[in-house]
């Protein structure tokens, strides 16, 4: 996930560009860290399911561990920042990813689903440190004029560490060698808590620059107005909370979606055809961005997720690959939707800016709670029902960029 990167400063003048240069590398491996343990996380599911003899709508806490991590930690982790500052913000978060990670060997050892829950939770927990923190550090080290390449750079490798994860556990957690067993998991966490740590002790040891936020300029109109009073604010809370429930559960269930209705799809396959999904989601976003030149954000985002509704009636509809395409089809017009609804939704909020980002932030939840309704849906009914429920968010979704965006200033609307 991505979050909102806050207007900063560099508080010493001193350091050239090339002294960033070392700074900008490790700050940019924290994006492809956690894009990896997301792209674990799905294949986990479907491991988790046969390894651990456990149900679709069970195998979704996993996603409830993960993504409730965020929306309970994210908070703490910005107090414990703004007090300790961000370095160590930093080499907190990867301490506790590291300790997640390592728990994954007596979690499988005891073959506990409930451990395996925790495991995850510590690890999330580490990883919402991490997220607070990436962005504005990438947005200061080097030139201000370059901040935003910068920043979509860095992004980028988010994408490959998510394309990488699945390509790992098909290899790995679906091998015909590996049926059955959780060793294979042992090892993956292993070597990414090892990797994690030798990272952490690498910031331990180089020196980075300190950021403030800076004084947020607005309207005397906006000062005014309490935070909840911006109807685009709230709006975007309600339209952030379907977009994730939608993403999340669309990914979760995804392999299980391919093998129950592809013909010939293994996990295997499923595991790679999710890795493909992955590079259509970092595709569309680079697309998305250029498209955002020449088409206002908020038309943009209405298409797509439009669009993304015709795909998962499709996907609904059960016919063997055509639905599985149109499943992989919907990671890219999901793409933008997050940045978007945040942006639009922070749009004039003034001095309420950082208080607004952190709600909308916490709005994520749905990504812990949606995916549990789909499970059982599964359970119940079938996979290809279970995929109305991302329908509806993205028919919420299309709303805001309709007309949920817009800015209600004495009851008078506005364009964004």
């Amino acid at each position: 996930m991505e979050l909102s990167t806050q207007t900063l400063k560099v508080k010493s003048d001193t350091g050239s560009a090339k002294s960033f240069v070392l700074p900008l590398i490790l700050v940019t491996s924290l994006f492809f860290l956690w894009g990896m343990a997301y792209g674990l996380l799905d294949v986990l599911n479907k491991h988790f399911q046969e390894t651990l003899n456990i149900t679709t709508a069970r195998s979704t806490l996993l996603q409830a561990a993960y993504f409730g991590a965020y929306f309970l930690i994210a908070l703490p982790a910005g107090l414990f920042m703004n007090k300790f500052g961000y370095k160590k913000g930093i080499i907190l978060g990867l301490l506790l990813y590291a300790f997640g990670a390592f728990l994954f060997y007596p979690a499988a050892q005891q073959s506990s689903f409930n451990f395996f829950l925790l495991a995850v939770f510590i690890l999330a927990s580490g990883l919402t440190c991490l997220e607070t923190a990436a962005n504005p550090y990438v947005t200061v080290l080097g030139k201000p004029e370059t901040s935003e390449f910068r920043l979509n750079l860095s992004q980028c490798f988010n994408g490959v560490g998510s394309f990488i994860g699945p390509i790992i556990g098909a290899n790995l957690f679906f091998g015909t060698t590996n049926t059955g067993s959780l060793e294979s998991v042992q090892l993956v966490y292993l070597l990414i808590a090892g990797v994690v740590l030798l990272i952490a002790a690498l910031f331990f040891r180089t020196p980075l620059p300190e950021i403030k936020e800076s004084e947020v300029v607005s309207s005397e109109l906006q000062d005014k107005k309490p935070l909840f009073a911006h109807s685009n604010f709230t709006n975007a809370i309600i339209a952030q909370f379907f977009y994730v429930a939608a993403q999340v559960g669309i990914a979760a269930l995804f392999i299980n979606y391919c093998t129950k209705v592809g013909s010939g799809i293994d996990n295997t396959k499923a595991s790679y055809l999710l890795s493909v999904a992955m590079i259509l989601f970092t595709a569309g976003r680079f697309a998305g961005t250029g498209l955002m030149k020449v088409i206002a954000p908020n038309k943009l985002l209405t298409v797509y997720a439009l669009i993304n509704i015709l795909l998962c009636g499709a996907v609904v509809w059960a016919n063997d690959w055509l639905s599985v395409y149109s499943l992989m089809a919907i990671f890219f017009f999901e793409s933008i939707m997050f940045p978007t609804i945040f942006a639009l939704g922070i749009k004039d909020l003034g001095h309420h800016t950082k208080k607004g980002s952190s709600f909308i932030i916490m709005s994520i939840v749905g990504g812990a709670l949606v995916p549990y309704v789909m499970g059982l849906l599964t359970d119940k009914y079938s996979i290809a029902t279970a995929y109305v429920v991302p329908l509806a968010c993205f028919i919420v979704v299309a709303w805001y960029g309709w007309n949920g965006y817009k800015i209600k200033l004495n009851n008078k609307t506005t364009e964004v």
